[in-house]
């Protein structure tokens, strides 16, 4: 059963969201590394590889569905950040953008009357609270951390503990 044409296009426009995300992450790892905090780098490399799988899911669904992935254009991420916690806050609100395509995403879908992408969703829907929980604690641990040279290497030393995506 192919997609519906409102629906078709809001998942592949999901697609670039997903890309441009990747993009911005490994936009920002690559920042946190000029800059010496290789754990912040570790773990934006990771979040940005997390976010290509999402983009890979959505297309792969979208295939599933015997319709086309149409892919656009990724938009130029930014590269140049004030700080760590300027960064971090970008990271939390562009979680937060995120989550609300993805909730339009679902309206769309239900609009439609299509079932299966609506399931297909809540796992989107349910890994945006965790990725909106993720960015929060972490811009929150970061105005605890506050300028301290020292608190910083121990703050990026912890992201650099992460191992999962």
């Amino acid at each position: 059963m192919k997609l519906e044409k409102p629906v078709h296009k809001a998942l592949n426009e999901q697609i670039n969201k997903e890309l441009f995300s990747s993009y911005l992450y490994r936009s920002m790892s690559a920042w946190c590394e000029a800059e010496g905090f290789p754990g912040c780098a570790k773990w934006l490399a990771l979040q940005s590889e997390e976010e290509n799988e999402h983009a890979m899911k959505l297309y792969h669904y979208i295939l599933e569905r015997g319709s086309r992935v149409e892919l656009e254009a990724i938009d130029k991420p930014k590269t140049e950040f004030k700080n760590l916690s300027a960064l971090f806050t970008m990271v939390l609100e562009h979680e937060q953008k995120v989550s609300a395509s993805i909730t339009a995403l679902y309206e769309t879908a239900v609009k439609q009357n299509d079932y299966p992408t609506q399931i297909m969703l809540q796992w989107f829907i349910t890994e945006q609270v965790e990725e909106e929980k993720n960015s929060n604690e972490v811009v929150d641990l970061l105005k605890k951390v506050g300028d301290s040279p020292v608190s910083l290497m121990m703050f990026d030393r912890q992201l650099g503990a992460r191992t999962e995506k």
